[in-house]
């Protein structure tokens, strides 16, 4: 099992943890797990199937994107965080 961490807008939807544990081999497979023990979790990651472009993975401390991507292998120590992009700013 795989750690992932949970970032507080989306805590609600995981009965309030922090962090939840989903089974897999791959980034991908972990994440067909969360989605299958949360399914409220969806409609905020996922576009359909697809990762929506505003949720960014890291996989201990490290961007998904510059390793394999969503087939990106994972281990029990492993922890994977979701980090969902920030919009806004000062516009003068």
């Amino acid at each position: 099992m795989t750690t992932i961490r949970i970032p507080a807008p989306l805590r609600p939807y995981v009965g309030g943890s922090s962090s939840v544990e989903a089974a897999g081999d791959t980034v991908s497979a972990a994440l067909a797990d969360l989605k299958a023990q949360y399914p409220e979790l969806q409609q905020h990651l996922f576009d359909g199937e697809e990762l929506r472009s505003f949720v960014n993975l890291y996989l201990n401390k490290q961007h998904i994107a510059e390793l394999q991507g969503l087939a990106t292998p994972l281990t029990a120590a492993d922890t994977l965080l979701i980090i969902p992009s920030i919009a806004g700013g000062y516009d003068e």
